[in-house]
């Protein structure tokens, strides 16, 4: 486990590069191809607007996890400026889902587009974010679970136990002061000093990260198949986001880092999941009623990759390979 991958040497002193950064850029890539591929391969939409979209979405996402972990975690802030280090992480995985959202939706809306084409596209995309960006949470020793048993079996034991870092110990952090011991070490030793007495890791902690990190891999092959076997659009996005919902309020039951806000005898998270969960099932039964009375969501065609070519004859939502295609629902008697 190492929060600091490597470091940079420049005349100026060593610049560190923090695995979680490097985790999230690489989910970010990750979703840059996936949404240009199956946006052309399902939809046929212009790229240029899946470019400017995905730019846009990506950022609203980021500002949304940041402001979101800013807001349950005041108390940890002396300034302003502090705001925008994120060097040690400090992002909530349902302020990105918000926040992207928000931020498409105002796209889509200005270019009079519906959202949901788009969303189905982009929510399997939130699943691999998870798988990649949780790898970097457990790197740097941070979302972490509550205490295991004793009886718990060694291999996961030896995963859930965080190491107290120095630069002695890891010459790498030399670069970086501020990392004086990880997360789950640092909370242990406040709330339980008698057990660390000369302890050079933290307890034995469910490996959250990692519990994270497969269910993200896991929602992101279902919600891919999915995406080629849906009945009508918006289907992925209230589908995955529900069973996300259920996920969050669950494994939030196991996570104990004291970062995530309480209120009402729950976490941030399972609030947000309190409410999203009965939004997503009776958004899921309101468009499919509608698909099955008036058809399914039509895109505009300056919205396909065909209005980028004035010769080009005009191309409707169902010229998509057949396999892309949502499958009829048949209307009930």
């Amino acid at each position: 486990m190492h929060p600091v991958l490597f470091s940079i040497p420049t005349p100026w002193g060593a610049i560190p590069i923090y695995s979680y950064g490097v985790m999230l850029g690489s989910s970010l890539l990750f979703a840059w191809y996936y949404i240009m591929y199956m946006g052309k391969k399902v939809e046929g939409y212009n790229r240029e607007l899946l470019a400017s979209c995905f730019t846009w979405t990506a950022v609203g996402a980021i500002v949304g996890a940041r402001l979101l972990y800013i807001l349950t975690n005041l108390d940890s802030y002396d300034s302003i400026g502090s705001w925008f280090d994120l060097r040690s992480g400090g992002l909530v995985a349902y302020g990105g889902f918000l926040g992207g959202f928000v931020t498409a939706l105002a796209f889509w809306r200005l270019k009079k587009i519906p959202l949901l084409p788009f969303a189905d596209i982009a929510v399997p995309t939130l699943a691999s974010g998870l798988m990649l960006t949780r790898v970097g949470c457990y790197l740097y020793g941070c979302d972490y679970g509550r205490p295991l048993r004793e009886s718990a079996p060694g291999w996961l034991q030896s995963a859930g136990t965080f190491p107290k870092w120095d630069s002695e110990a890891y010459p790498t952090f030399a670069c970086d002061q501020t990392i004086n011991g990880s997360p789950a070490y640092q909370h242990h030793l406040q709330e339980y000093p008698d057990l660390m007495v000369e302890r050079l890791s933290s307890l034995a902690v469910h490996p959250t990260q990692i519990y994270e990190s497969v269910a993200g891999l896991l929602l992101f092959i279902f919600a891919t198949w999915l995406l080629i076997h849906r009945r009508f659009r918006g289907q992925i996005l209230v589908t995955v986001a529900g069973l996300y919902g259920l996920w969050r309020f669950l494994i939030e039951y196991l996570r104990d880092d004291p970062e995530r806000g309480f209120a009402f005898g729950f976490s941030t998270s399972q609030l947000i999941s309190l409410a999203l969960i009965p939004v997503c099932i009776i958004a899921y039964v309101h468009l499919r009623k509608r698909a099955e009375e008036n058809g399914d969501i039509a895109l505009p065609s300056w919205a396909l990759e065909s209005a980028a070519s004035p010769a080009a004859p005009a191309t409707s939502a169902d010229s998509r390979p057949a396999k892309y295609r949502p499958k009829k629902i048949k209307k009930k008697k």
